[in-house]
Parts: structure tokens; C-alpha cells; sequence
């Protein structure tokens, strides 16, 4: 099913055997689960290392769209219809779980005093790779590059860019107040920006400069600056903000650096459109490996929250990240604003991940 040396393995199941499977509330699961059904005609879901049928999880995910929503039992009779259980299984390792946020901070479209620190949209001059064929003079594997005569070379990286490569382009979406909001906020990958002029924009990614992503948490450690295993974004933050002059520095040693789209807030109580082209569900919107599973795969998470909270339920693969890497990684949409922020950022935790993987699509009817 997965395909020659995969690096895992698909374990079945019987859906008696996950724990805490009847008592989820599996109505909340399939409104997230059905909102894949506006992407599904240009955005269908791909095969993947996972092996699941594309063609039969769109059409569970149009079976969906088409339910009215009625009670949890009759929503998770809709999943034990229309999927089989099927544990991942690292060769290596274990499943692993952080959370990520949707950050609401302030800031101005005017550059002032105050919000002096930038948020681009793509430049003109950055192309995406197809990583099958790069291009020579690129690294194998390399999604973005800056176009330049005769060819492609790569983009300049986040220090090139703190020190204004890009000045003068008109490339400016919005300016924050604090540098160290403008760096999580691209970890994150999208924010809520309370203007100062009135009202509220949301930016979402729109591209990256094709650096590999580099875990600030991972370069301070190694500094001896922070503990092993000690790394949350709250002590990152913290730290960052007791050194303003080895700041800029130690936030450089990641080279990846993201440009944002402006979006709407249609509705505040959802996160932003991410990977899937849905908006995301808080608590039920999962970031995964993309190269191993399909957007809106099913996936049920078993794992702990930081004060030891079991936290058990079936989510949705709807997005993704530059860290979210292996069969059994998950990176839980924790929701918007800063106490969504506390609980994603202490969100460290073994588990297990178990995919939800489509029986065989029913034939059309003649």
C-alpha cells in the first residue's frame, strides 16, 4: 500500500480498538472534514507516499459535503462506512505532536516610530522550482529561486533581507512593532493584524525564499542558551527578548524567510486558508508531511497535552510546514490569539497517529 521502502508501515485496526473513538465528537470532525469539498475541483487531493487512493478520498470528502449534519453517532457511522483505520509505524521512532497558532498582534500599513518592522508579499523575482528538475547551480530539492539573467540562482536569505535587500520595492504588506512577532509570525506561517488605522487584515503564507528551515529552539539549545528538551516558544521568546543584541543574529541562523498574501476574515471563529485551500478548524486541523499524506485525509490524533490532558480526536490533514517532517508528525492547529498561542507553544508530545485510509470509492450509479 505504501509503496517500495517507505520508512513506515500502515498497521490495521478495528475502530474498537482506538481508544476514545466512540466518546469524540464526531460531528465537529466531519464539518471540518467537509469543507474540503469547495478545494476538491481545483485543488483534488494528490497520492502520496501513503498510499491512499485519491480518487476515493474525494469522493468521500463530496459524500461529505453533501450530508446534512445531524448527530455524532450518525457522523461517525459516516467514518466507519467510508474508512478503514490504519496505524503509521516509523521504522525509526515514534509519532510526534507539537501545535501551532494563528497570532493576533498589532501594527499599521503605515511604516511609523512604532511599526518599523516589515511583513513582504512575494517579489516579482521569485519562481518555484519544480524539484524534479532544478535547474543547474541549485540544491536538489529546492522549491523557490530568484530568476536572474540566464537563469536561476538562489534567493537571498533572511539576514540579505533584514538588511534590505528588498527596501525599496513596494513590497511592504504591514509593519509590526516588535522584530521577534515578525519572526514567529513566520514560523507560524499567517496572522490577524489589528491595524492601527482601524479594522483587521489576516496575512497568509504566499512563498518562501527556498532556505532550508532551521528550528530556532534547536540552534539555542546548542548555544547552551536554553536546556535540552527546554525549548518552547514561550522560553524562545523569552530569551530573544532578554538579548536584543544577539537577537537578530541568532534569529538569522534560520535562513528561511516567508512572504504573505493579504486574506479575508470571513469568519473570525476559523484560522486562516492554509495548504488545502480550506480555512482551518481549531482542534481539528492537522499539519502534516506532505510528501506522505494527502490533504484531507482523516487522521486520528492520541496523544497529551503539556499539563498531561489525553488529548484524543479525529482531525483533518490540511496543512503543512517547512518542520513537519515523517510519517507520523503532526503539527495540531491550536486556534488564534495568545492563549492559543500558550497551549501550542508547550505542545511537545509522543502519541500515536492513526490514518483513517478510504475503502474503495462506490461506482457511479448508471
Amino acid at each position: 500500500m505504501a509503496g517500495p521502502d517507505p520508512g513506515f508501515r500502515l498497521e490495521p485496526l478495528d475502530f474498537t480498538a482506538i481508544p476514545g473513538w466512540a466518546e469524540d465528537d464526531h460531528t465537529a470532525a466531519l464539518a471540518a472534514f467537509r469543507r474540503g469539498a469547495t478545494a476538491l475541483r481545483d485543488h483534488p487531493p494528490k497520492r502520496r507516499a501513503s498510499g491512499i487512493d485519491p480518487v476515493a478520498l474525494a469522493a468521500a470528502v463530496t459524500a461529505a459535503g453533501a450530508l446534512a449534519l445531524s448527530t455524532a453517532d450518525g457522523a461517525r457511522c459516516f467514518y466507519e462506512a467510508r474508512f478503514r483505520p490504519c496505524e503509521v509505524k516509523p521504522d525509526a521512532g515514534g509519532a510526534f505532536f507539537t501545535g501551532y497558532y494563528e497570532p493576533i498582534v498589532a501594527g499599521s500599513r503605515s511604516r511609523s516610530s512604532t511599526f518599523a518592522w516589515p511583513i513582504y508579499a512575494r517579489p516579482d523575482d521569485l519562481v518555484e522550482i519544480d524539484p524534479d528538475r532544478p535547474p543547474p547551480g541549485l540544491d536538489p530539492g529546492s522549491r523557490f529561486a530568484r530568476r536572474v539573467p540566464g537563469g536561476y540562482a538562489p534567493y537571498p536569505d533572511r539576514a540579505a533581507i533584514a538588511d534590505g535587500f528588498l527596501a525599496g520595492r513596494g513590497l511592504e504588506l504591514v509593519y509590526l512593532a516588535d522584530p521577534v512577532d515578525a519572526f514567529f509570525i513566520h514560523i507560524q506561517g499567517a496572522a490577524r493584524i489589528r491595524l492601527a488605522e482601524g479594522g483587521e487584515m489576516r496575512i497568509t503564507y504566499a512563498a518562501k525564499s527556498g532556505h532550508p528551515y532551521t528550528p530556532i529552539g534547536r540552534v539555542l539549545i546548542e548555544m547552551g542558551a536554553l536546556p535540552s528538551g527546554g525549548a518552547t516558544m514561550q522560553t524562545i521568546r523569552r530569551w530573544l527578548a532578554d538579548h536584543p543584541d544577539a537577537a537578530p543574529e541568532t534569529m538569522a541562523r534560520n535562513r528561511s524567510f516567508i512572504f504573505f498574501r493579504e486574506a479575508p476574515v470571513a469568519d473570525p471563529a476559523l484560522g486562516p486558508v492554509a495548504a488545502a485551500k480550506v480555512p482551518l478548524t481549531p482542534g481539528r486541523s492537522l499539519a502534516v508531511d506532505r510528501l506522505i499524506h494527502s490533504f484531507h485525509a482523516p487522521v486520528w490524533v492520541d496523544t497529551r497535552l503539556p499539563d498531561g490532558t489525553p488529548f484524543r480526536r479525529l482531525m483533518v490533514a490540511q496543512d503543512t510546514g517547512s518542520a513537519i517532517v515523517g510519517p507520523a508528525r503532526g503539527d495540531i492547529f491550536i486556534g488564534s490569539g495568545d492563549e492559543a498561542g500558550a497551549a501550542a507553544g508547550g505542545l511537545q508530545a509522543g502519541g500515536r497517529f492513526i490514518l483513517l485510509v478510504p475503502r474503495e470509492a462506490p461506482a457511479a450509479a448508471p
